[in-house]
């Protein structure tokens, strides 16, 4: 046997054994060993120490901000999971005959990215151990000490409440590609966030598997939204974690009849407007040989604005907006930044503004989510009925709201399907319904069997029989 496969039949064997001592573990039980997961990143300690580690160990994001992040989506998510019964009966409808009944999937395996390496991992095994299962973390070797710390977390606090902590492991060290397959091969279910290289193997691997697609958001600015509000909600969240969020604006579309003062207000909610040299400048030193320059992948303002060599002006900016005289799919500024600079595009009416939207996630991010800021509810309408994602945000801060937010319907989550048009196999954000089989004891019930008139009457008195 290879060492590849020792690792993981050891960590399999202990991950079924942790599952075998939850048989029988009613609803109460199962919501404490979530409610110790949460609990281990969302209390303040833990929360800045790992956001903290997280920033040393990727040089992505900032920690203020990964402690927001580890605390509201934890806090969030625990909200959602203790409304539903996952355990035994989760639906008894005798007007139809139908009992549906609750069991694990088995062991998970989670993929989980350098952006979020301590957030994913326990926003997961949350929704693992609800449906009673176990999961065996499989992080990036960038966040690999990040997420193992995280793990350390909540293994003690489920051992603190007499669970088993190896309903929670994660992949020693070196994560190598070698092993990560092996244990997509190995589980009975695998959810796959972070690199769509990472999402195809999950889905080549043979095994169940859930994956997300790639973000690159557009927003609507119309001619009826709150200008101000907007910019504001903008800011906030392209800022938020330095734009590491998959949900993070990329592209601004607004409306020619209020193209400048929309401009004038996101210049007071902290952006810089770059001129055409500097618009040049940041083309060329934002994809260096054609690729993301690491230097700035989801650093600090100012740093953004000395690797590219912006004005005095600029230095003191939150975020940076570049034009584009009109939408070109092969520029590289039509693609996902991650960073904080956001392509602007001007468009003469809302018919162009779409096709623009179109355009932006045709080059990447179809399926995963856009936006629109207006008081105009037909526009909002049209856009989610003619555009092909699966969250079309209205008037919110996408980064707060496209997971999950307070104020919005959409459950918490870090990891966000976006259907056939993304290759994924889900069009929803992921939830505790994934990690749950379910039974359906069917009994009889009075014969609903219709008359072929009610069924073919219509048809065929319009085209006949033959």
């Amino acid at each position: 046997m290879s060492t590849d496969a020792a690792i993981i039949e050891e960590l399999m064997q202990r991950a079924r054994a942790a599952m075998g001592s939850l048989a029988g573990a009613d609803q109460a039980r199962i919501d404490d060993a979530v409610t110790a997961i949460a609990w281990s990143l969302y209390r303040p300690d833990t929360a800045r120490r790992l956001a903290e580690q997280a920033v040393a160990d990727t040089g992505l994001g900032n920690a203020d901000d990964k402690v927001v992040k580890n605390q509201r989506k934890t806090f969030g998510t625990l909200r959602d999971l203790l409304r539903v019964r996952t355990v035994g009966v989760i639906e008894d409808d005798p007007v139809r005959g139908i009992v549906r009944i609750a069991k694990p999937v088995g062991v998970v395996g989670a993929i989980t990215p350098s952006t979020n390496p301590s957030a994913t991992p326990v926003n997961k095994a949350m929704m693992a151990v609800k449906g009673g299962n176990a999961i065996i973390l499989a992080p990036s070797p960038a966040g690999w000490s990040t997420t193992a710390a995280t793990a350390e977390v909540m293994r003690a606090e489920l051992a603190r409440i007499g669970m088993p902590a190896d309903l929670v492991q994660v992949l020693p060290q070196p994560v190598t590609r070698q092993l990560t397959q092996a244990l997509m091969e190995a589980v009975d279910l695998i959810v796959a966030t972070g690199s769509q290289a990472n999402v195809r193997a999950a889905y080549r691997s043979g095994t169940p598997a859930i994956g997300v697609g790639a973000g690159n958001v557009p927003v609507i600015i119309d001619s009826s939204a709150d200008l101000d509000a907007a910019a504001a909600r903008i800011s906030a969240s392209k800022t938020f974690d330095n734009a590491t969020s998959c949900s993070s604006e990329n592209s601004l579309v607004i409306l020619d009849d209020v193209y400048e003062p929309a401009m004038r207000a996101l210049e007071r909610a902290g952006a810089y407007r770059a001129t055409d040299a500097e618009r040049g400048r940041i083309r060329e030193r934002l994809w260096p040989d054609g690729k993301l320059n690491r230097a700035v992948l989801a650093k600090d303002a100012a740093v953004f604005a000395e690797v590219m060599g912006l004005s005095e002006a600029a230095r003191g900016a939150r975020f940076f907006l570049v034009e584009e005289p009109q939408f070109d799919a092969a520029s590289p500024f039509a693609d996902e930044k991650l960073s904080l600079v956001l392509a602007v595009y001007r468009a003469r009416d809302f018919a162009q503004a779409m096709d623009i939207v179109d355009g932006v996630l045709a080059v990447q991010g179809r399926g995963h989510s856009c936006g629109i800021h207006t008081a105009n509810a037909a526009n909002a309408q049209l856009l989610a009925e003619r555009t092909d994602v699966v969250r079309v945000l209205v008037n919110q801060a996408h980064t707060f709201g496209n997971g999950g937010s307070f104020d919005n319907a959409l459950n918490f989550t870090l990891s966000m399907g976006c259907g056939t048009w993304g290759g994924n196999s889900i069009s929803e954000n992921l939830g505790y319904q994934h990690f749950i089989n379910v039974t359906h004891l069917v009994r009889t019930v009075a014969e609903d069997k219709p008359s072929e008139e009610a069924l073919f009457g219509a048809y065929l008195a319009r085209y006949g029989r033959d």
